[in-house]
Order: C-alpha cells, then structure tokens, then sequence
C-alpha cells in the first residue's frame, strides 16, 4: 500500500530542511523585495496596492512552490521575476495602473502557453551540466563576494558568523546556516545593529485592480517582461536543477507558474519564475542528506512565502529593520556549497573547460544586451565557444558556396 503524500512529507521532513527553506526565503526578499515595492511605485500605486502586489507574489510563490514540490517531488522553489521589476521600474512610466494589470495577465497567458506547447521542455532536455554549473557559479558568485566584503564593513558581526559557520560545519554541518542565523541576530540585537522601531505585524488586505488591455502596454510591458522572465530567470533556474542532478519538468513548471500569475495579476503578481539563487539553497546536503527528500525544503520556503506575503505591509519593515552586512553574510555563507560544487563541475570535464570559464566570467561580469542579463549571454556565450568547430565548418561552407557562384 502506498504511503499517503501528507505522511510521507512528515516522514521525509527535518529541521535542516525547514531552516533551508526559511533561509531561502530571507535571502529571497532581502535582496530585491524593495524592487517590488519600486516597480508599484511607478505604477502609481497606494500604499495598500502595493503591499497587495507583495500579498499576491508572496502567496503565489507559496502556492506554486508547494504544489510543484510535491507533485515531482524535487526541490522546486519558485520566486518573482526580479529583473521583471527591473524592467517595470523603467517600462511603466506613461502607462495607467489598470493598463499595467492588463499587461500582467497577458505577461501569465504567454507563460502558461509556453508551458503547453512543451518546446521548452525540449530545449531543456540538451543543457550541458558543465556549462549550467558555470553560469550558476557565475549568478552565485557575487553572493560570496559580498559576505566576504562585509568583513571590512561589520567585521565583529560578519566575523563572528563566520567562524560559527565553519566551526558549526565540522560538528553539526546540517545544521550550520540556521544556527549562524540565530547567532548573528542575537549578536546584531546586542550591538544595537537593529532597529526595532521599523516595523509592527499588520495583515495585508488583497486589492483587486482592474485591467485593461491596450496594445502599447502589450508590446512596451508584456514582451519585456516575458522574455526576461524566460530568459533571465527561468533558464537559470533549470540550469541550478541540472547542476544538481535533478531533471527539469520545465513545462509542469510553466504552466504552475503561468497560471498562478494569471490568476494573481489582478491583485499585483506581474511574473512567477523558476528560482535559481533561493532554489540552490534547497538542493544542498545542508538542506538534507537525501537528495530525494530536499524537495521538503521547497515546501517549507512556499509556506513561508505564503505567510510572509499574508504579512506584507510589515515584512519590508522587518528586513530593512536587520543590518545588511547580516544579510550579505548570512547568503554568502549559506551558498558556499552551491558555488564550490558548481565551479567543480563546471571545470572538470577538459573538452568544455574553456567554454565553462567564458560562461562563468560572462555571468559574473553580468553582460546585458538587449535588456537581457549576464545569466543568459553566459549560455550562449559558452555554447558558441564549445561548439565553435561547427560555426568555423558553417563558415567555411557558406564561403566556399560564394567563391563557386
């Protein structure tokens, strides 16, 4: 007799992975829900409309995070499209806020056709492990730079977190990132590193605003905003499950994803993507042993998605409330793992050793083109490189053809 999927997630469920998951989310909104609240902004938003946009993100990563993970099976951690917001940011100035919601639900209904047409699923399935590690160590690689920087920038608070980390791995590895955060908030209280009079717990109220569909917002905010999304977010996303070893089920994830942020958009939610830096944190031995059971993770990072976007209106508070060299530190630590096995993979394969570092430099160096950043150029970059003898042979025919015509 099968075993019930509720029990057996309780069976395969452990503290690390809840810690995984909980840190995931941290680093999550730590580091670009501010663009949210930006991009809202520029939408001409109130107050109460723009925690909305955060409430219908944060319960739509809950939602597609939760039922993705459990479906497959696989730690499968979903996120808002943060070069999205980038790009409304600069994109929705001109446009009304009931044009931007129009465009949102057209941005949903491209993801979720992309998702049952099944070519991305095809693409997919011939991404190279060597260069999807390179361009992940590339995307994670500032991380570590950063909490090595807050070094010089809080070196009692990053200092100290530090050498429990690595003390913590000798001993407890599994458990390492949640007992540094635990250390390195009590440390930031006690050094008054914290300002507890920035944020108070409130509910969010969901606002429903009206679209409307014009063709201009179609073409200015909806393709920007697809393609990026796709290319920039959802592609490293499927490359961060490569490098672990998972397979992708890329257009399950296109249709969760596309028809969550239809169903949301009326409330705010603009795009849903695969994760990639949050998505890494769930996919390590620190998240579980088990490479089968780190999909528990991702169920406890789109949990507190949902619960931290119920909170919406008070969480920005929280998260500006915590010094950012906690931040810094806590992500960079927590993503060593990821970064020291991606650059592992990427360089031990002699054949696409070159076209690893060029995918990992161009990442790094997050070369943008055409509004599309580093992640992707990174790609394709490396497959130019690995595959050049079969450019330089298309070269080489199509000149030989002119010389004989």
């Amino acid at each position: 007799m099968r075993t019930p999927l509720w029990r057996q997630f309780w069976q395969d469920l452990s503290l690390s992975s809840v810690s995984a998951g909980v840190v995931a989310v941290l680093v999550g909104f730590s580091s670009s829900a501010v663009l949210i609240f930006q991009a809202a902004e520029a939408a001409g938003t109130t107050p109460t409309q723009a925690s909305s946009w955060l409430w219908a993100l944060g319960l739509g990563m809950g939602i597609t995070s939760v039922g993705l993970s459990l479906q497959h099976r696989l730690p499968l951690v979903t996120a808002w499209s943060t070069p999205g917001a980038a790009v409304l940011i600069v994109s929705l100035s001109g446009f009304s806020l009931a044009e931007a919601i129009g465009a949102f639900i057209l941005t949903g209904a491209l993801i979720t056709l992309a998702g049952f047409t099944g070519q991305a699923e095809k693409l997919t399935q011939k991404l190279s492990p060597a260069l999807a590690s390179a361009m992940l160590a590339g995307v994670l690689f500032p991380f570590g730079l950063n909490a090595a920087s807050s070094l010089t920038e809080a070196p009692v608070l990053a200092g100290t977190m530090a050498i429990v980390y690595f003390l913590a791995r000798l001993w407890i590895p599994r458990y390492a990132v949640l007992l540094v955060a635990l250390v390195g908030l009590m440390l930031a209280l006690a050094l008054n590193q914290v300002a507890d009079n920035a944020w108070a717990w409130s509910w969010t109220k969901p606002v429903l605003q009206w679209p409307e569909f014009t063709w201009q917002a179609a073409f200015s905010l909806t393709l920007p905003l697809f393609i990026v999304t796709m290319a920039s977010q959802n592609l490293p996303g499927i490359a961060t499950l490569t490098a672990a070893g998972y397979h992708s089920p890329t257009s399950s994830v296109l249709k969760w994803t596309g028809l969550t942020t239809l169903g949301l958009a009326p409330f705010g939610a603009f795009a849903l993507n695969l994760a990639a830096i949050t998505a890494a944190i769930c996919m390590t031995s620190d998240a579980h042993p088990d490479p089968k059971k780190r999909y528990t993770a991702a169920v406890s990072a789109g949990v507190t998605y949902a619960i931290l976007g119920l909170l919406a209106a008070s969480v920005i508070g929280l998260f500006r409330a915590l010094p950012g060299a906690y931040i810094m530190t806590l992500a960079g630590l927590a993503l060593l793992p990821t970064i020291a096995n991606s650059l592992v993979i990427a360089l031990q394969d002699g054949q696409e050793r070159e076209a690893s570092l060029v995918t990992f430099l161009v990442t790094v160096a997050n070369v943008t083109l055409f509004g599309i950043g580093g992640a992707f150029w990174g790609l394709v970059f490396g497959y130019l490189v690995r595959d050049r003898r079969y450019l330089a042979l298309l070269i080489q025919r199509l000149t030989w053809r002119q010389k004989k015509h």
